[in-house]
């Protein structure tokens, strides 16, 4: 993505500010109503497809409490209600979804299980189809108060599914004849989408015909900055009450008590390919493997604000630790004096450049000679899936749509991976990742996707090297905004101002 310059970016901050004129100095609405104020936010992406909720533009929904899905997820990653009361698998394939009674979208039409039941017919008949439909057969249909929710292939991962931003249950006005669909009041929850000026602003009101508790905010003000400067900056100068994702460099620059850090389910990993060229010999992994130093990662490129790897799944996880297995009968590393190689990553991300640059070094110091290209991720992603590159520098959420790490190890793993820039093809790893796969969800489920995260290890055709933190920007006068490893949650009813 090419983003703006910065100049643009503060005119956009500054467009924030016009959009909340009616709000005071000291951040309180002048609506008697809406004691809890109105809430800045300053967002990194502008929408890519005009807010479907068939893309990753359903999580700035999700974000903003304006759309809901029929399920929603604990910390574990285990189905909780939201829009479906109730569940239950009634055979290997089918799932029926008792849909809550009473609510409203905002357009003033009652959620049925026809309503929700259109919605998840509609994901299936979009193209592209959302990502975690990836390779489902769904088909969804209403009976009475209940979607019946029939797959392909028995699945025991459809509650989990259904909780991903990208399946938010919309009122049927939002669903056009030429195929887009306008989330523009036409979402479930506390806060009514009204307003969105192209790539710029959107606004929010509160909804106070919400089937749960009343926010306590009277709406959202929001501006899309892609540049990271000028969201710390508008955190700073009081331009916006919260901003997402600023960036590490800027961190320090704001006070300590307006800054809070999140594990990420988001690992920067180097994969090796395991098809061509030297990594193809496991003993040469191994020394790449040896010769990555990630602390220095961690203290040097991401001034702390990072945590060690000790495996693909991370802090954001706390089950993942609990349960991780030992690595035994790992290859041997050779000596890589002279071996060349080819090192990638992407300048999207703003740390990667300079974790090539000192894995660059780290790879030299240990005999290697390496070459490294750096691109924007549009112009490196095919190269990157083709093998053109002997190791890949990638920052990658490794919890997908469904909260759920199996479809990222299926899809970065397995032998038919659609994502698999390792090249890795493996009987024991696809074996443990069809097993994860096949389990039913809890305990068993998260036994057995560590099993399958040692297999992969041991392979060394993924070196994880650190776990992310996001890092939310919040001013003084915020109460109660969400920290969400998943991204999927920022501003709740009890978000609001002092």
């Amino acid at each position: 993505m090419r983003y703006p310059s910065l100049t643009h970016a503060l005119a956009a901050v500054c467009v924030l500010s016009l959009a909340a004129c009616s709000v005071p100095a000291g951040g309180q609405s002048t609506d008697p109503v809406s004691t809890g104020g109105r809430i800045k936010l300053a967002m990194l992406q502008p929408p890519r497809t005009g807010l479907s909720p068939f893309s990753d533009d359903a999580f700035k929904l999700s974000r903003w409490s304006t759309a809901e899905t029929l399920i929603n997820l604990d910390e574990n990653g285990d189905a909780q209600p939201a829009l479906a009361t109730a569940w239950a698998r009634t055979s290997a394939r089918t799932w029926e979804f008792t849909v809550r009674p009473g609510v409203t979208f905002h357009d003033g039409t009652p959620l049925t299980a026809q309503v929700a039941a259109n919605t998840l017919t509609r994901a299936t008949q979009a193209t592209p189809k959302p990502r975690i439909l990836d390779g489902v057969e769904l088909t969804a249909k209403a009976e009475g108060d209940k979607v019946v929710v029939t797959t392909g292939e028995p699945d025991p991962l459809v509650p989990q599914r259904l909780s991903s931003p990208q399946l938010s249950i919309l009122a049927e006005s939002a669903y056009r004849p030429d195929g887009t669909v306008n989330p523009v009041g036409a979402g479930s929850g506390p806060f009514k989408l009204t307003r969105v000026n192209g790539t710029t602003t959107a606004t929010l009101d509160r909804y106070d015909g919400y089937w749960g508790e009343k926010a306590k905010a009277g709406g959202i003000d929001v501006a899309f900055v892609p540049d990271g400067t000028a969201r710390a900056a508008a955190i700073r100068s009081g331009e916006a009450h919260i901003a997402e994702a600023v960036p590490v460099s800027q961190a320090a620059l704001l006070q300590k008590e307006t800054i809070s850090e999140v594990p990420m389910p988001r690992t920067n990993t180097l994969y090796l390919n395991t098809k061509t060229g030297p990594f193809k010999d496991p003993a040469v992994r191994a020394a790449a493997r040896t010769a990555i130093d990630p602390a220095q990662l961690v203290t040097g490129v991401y001034e702390g604000r990072a945590d060690i790897a000790r495996g693909l799944l991370g802090p954001a996880l706390a089950w993942a630790a609990e349960g991780r297995r030992p690595l035994a009968e790992r290859p041997a590393a050779t000596d890589a004096k002279g071996v060349s190689i080819t090192l990638a990553t992407y300048s999207d991300r703003a740390e990667l450049p300079e974790v090539a640059s000192v894995l660059q070094q780290q790879l030299q110091a240990a005999g290697f000679a390496v070459k490294l290209v750096v691109r924007e991720y549009a112009h490196i992603e095919d190269d990157a899936l083709a093998g053109e590159f002997d190791a890949f520098i990638l920052s990658r959420a490794t919890v997908l749509d469904s909260g759920d790490p199996v479809a990222y190890m299926q899809a970065d793993f397995t032998c038919d991976g659609s994502f698999n820039l390792a090249k890795l093809c493996d009987e024991d790893v696809d074996r443990a990742v069809k097993k994860a796969a096949a389990t039913d969800a809890g305990a068993a489920r998260r036994a057995a996707i560590m099993e399958a995260e040692a297999a992969i290890l041991r392979t060394d055709a993924a070196i994880p090297m650190l776990h992310e933190r996001v890092i939310q920007g919040d001013a003084t006068t915020v109460v109660d905004s969400a920290k969400d490893p998943r991204e999927r949650i920022l501003i709740t009813t009890d978000t609001r101002l002092k």
